[in-house]
């Protein structure tokens, strides 16, 4: 039995005669299964988001295909320490990874409308853990075979078995580091997700095609191989993510978002996922928008300033720039700035949602844009500036930064206002559960704030809260309402003014060591996503599957 194992695996011959080929074959093994996990995440985002919980299920996955891989790999390379089964694993996972973004976009919303009509609760976790198990499994899996059969092929005794070993790890953690950078900083930006998944995948068909054609044979095989890899790579770069949606005006990817621009006779907006609502609103008209924005205009009548044209305001997660067009069309001469960390939303901010040029967008984390301020205030430089309003309306998809949610966050945000000064967040998952994440956000600000009042926006899941160090705020938006010479605007504010509630803190503390934001903002969703399935449950029972497709 061991002269034929041994007879097999020099019958192989040809280009593994070199064990640099070997190596390489670790190299791009490993540099592939981290920009597949890397792409795993672009690709689930636009649906589930891209939360630390959405996370966790993409690495918890791809580490039970990489384990199941390791064990069949040794196993079968022990029984059977033929090359070409290695290859031939190598080559059916370049295909399998080419079929992916057509493929899982279709296993994706083939999941969510099996869920649809079976659970009840946890619809996003179940939603992004099935279809990762369905789409990455069985490749990862085929890649987890790779380091275990290269340790059979590549060790000629236990003199220098250690040394190997070392090498194929440091091959794999080579090509593992530029697996992880190159998507997220050169591919994905540049070319978007489905070509990342195509490059990578077109190394491990280049990596299986040179082996067989070195040792000349299975041509059937490789052939085959490529024409189904260059039909994916046909198919897979022609579906965007929201495919059901003929008339986009835009759909791309940036660094940290999907994004998606939409149309109409009446206004823009902009969506960075497929499933879950808009995040910014151009109303072509001009005038109020009808939402959330219109709210947050109480906050420069607010403050502790007699004219709103003079104050300053700082936006954090500034957006397509919604809420300061807004600001600036009823508060003419109001100075008003932003801070947004994509930068390609803010280029579409200009292009599709008329952005005034003159605004300036600082292209920077909120956070540490504050702590930016801080140090200028503490090194004593006059320019430093403290401002009369601060909008903060940072969100990661569908979930908060946990770094822009907690006292240290707020602490900072109070810190930059001036006496008196008024911050403003927009909350957009409401709960009237205890324990909610706005209930968290509440108690937080409560404990930084000595004044905090907070309004629901009608027909939204919006509530808006106003804090302040300095008390009176209802009076003073009541005093300034009277001065504004718009009749719309007035009647908003007068509104606002009367539905206004003072809100008492509480225990519930989000600071940065302790800020589960993802899991709070998950359950809210999952909440929002549990009324909405009760109408296509009964549809579905009414009805069967074609009155949910219609």
């Amino acid at each position: 039995m061991k002269k034929q194992k041994t007879k097999d695996k020099s019958a192989s011959g040809g280009i593994l005669s070199n064990k640099l080929y070997l190596y390489l074959t670790e190299f791009f093994a490993g540099m592939s299964v981290m920009a597949v996990e890397l792409g795993a995440s672009r690709l689930l985002a636009p649906y589930f988001s891209s939360s630390q919980i959405v996370w966790t299920i993409i690495i918890g996955t791809i580490m039970i295909a990489m384990a199941l891989g390791n064990y069949f790999g040794g196993k079968s390379a022990d029984k059977n320490p033929d090359p070409d089964r290695l290859y031939k694993r190598v080559l059916f996972s370049a295909v399998w990874i080419a079929a992916i973004p057509f493929v899982g976009k279709m296993v994706i919303l083939g999941v969510s409308a099996l869920l649809l009509v079976t659970i009840s609760t946890n619809f996003l976790i179940w939603a992004a853990f099935l279809a990762c198990m369905i789409v990455f499994v069985y490749p990862l899996f085929l890649l987890g075979t790779v380091t275990p059969s290269l340790v059979k092929y590549t060790t000629d005794s236990l003199d220098d078995n250690g040394k190997t070993v070392g090498t194929l790890g440091a091959f794999n953690t080579v090509g593992s580091i530029i697996g992880t950078f190159a998507p997220t900083f050169i591919t994905i930006p540049s070319v978007g997700t489905s070509v990342t998944f195509l490059i990578f995948s077109g190394v491990l068909l280049l990596l299986g095609l040179v082996y067989f054609i070195s040792n000349k044979r299975c041509y059937v095989r490789i052939t085959v191989c490529t024409v189904l890899f260059l039909v994916c790579c046909v198919v897979s770069t022609r579906l965007g993510f929201a495919f059901w949606e003929k008339s986009l005006t835009f759909e791309g990817e940036s660094v940290y978002n999907y994004l998606q621009v939409s149309e109409n006779e009446e206004e823009v907006a902009l969506s960075t996922n497929v499933l879950f609502g808009i995040q910014s609103v151009y109303m072509k008209e001009g005038g109020l928008s009808g939402l959330y924005y219109d709210t947050a205009m109480a906050a420069p009548l607010m403050c502790d300033c007699e004219d709103p044209t003079q104050e300053n305001i700082l936006i954090l997660g500034m957006g397509t720039g919604t809420y300061a067009k807004q600001c600036t069309e009823f508060f003419p001469g109001i100075n008003v700035e932003g801070v947004e960390i994509d930068e390609k939303i803010t280029d579409l901010a200009h292009e599709y949602f008329e952005l005034d040029e003159d605004i300036r967008v600082t292209t920077y984390d909120g956070r540490a844009f504050l702590n930016s301020l801080k140090g200028a205030y503490n090194n004593g430089k006059a320019s430093a500036m403290q401002y009369d309003v601060i909008m903060v309306d940072a969100y990661q998809d569908i979930t908060i930064p946990f770094q822009m949610s907690t006292t240290e966050f707020f602490t900072l945000v109070k810190q930059s206002l001036k006496p008196g000064g008024v911050m403003v967040v927009n909350m957009n998952m409401h709960s009237d559960k205890e324990g909610s994440i706005n209930e968290y956000l509440c108690d937080t600000i409560a404990s930084v704030f000595s004044d905090v009042y907070t309004v629901k926006v009608e027909g939204t899941t919006n509530r808006e809260l106003f804090a302040s160090d300095l008390t009176g705020m209802p009076d003073r938006l009541y005093e300034s309402a009277k001065r504004t010479d718009d009749t719309e605007l007035q009647w908003v504010m007068n509104d606002i003014y009367e539905r206004m509630e003072r809100y008492e803190g509480g225990k519930l503390i989000l600071t940065d060591d302790k800020a589960p934001v993802e899991l709070l903002g998950m359950q809210v969703i999952d909440d929002l996503i549990s009324e909405e399935l009760q109408y296509y449950k009964k549809k579905f029972r009414e009805e069967g599957i074609k009155g949910i497709m219609e």
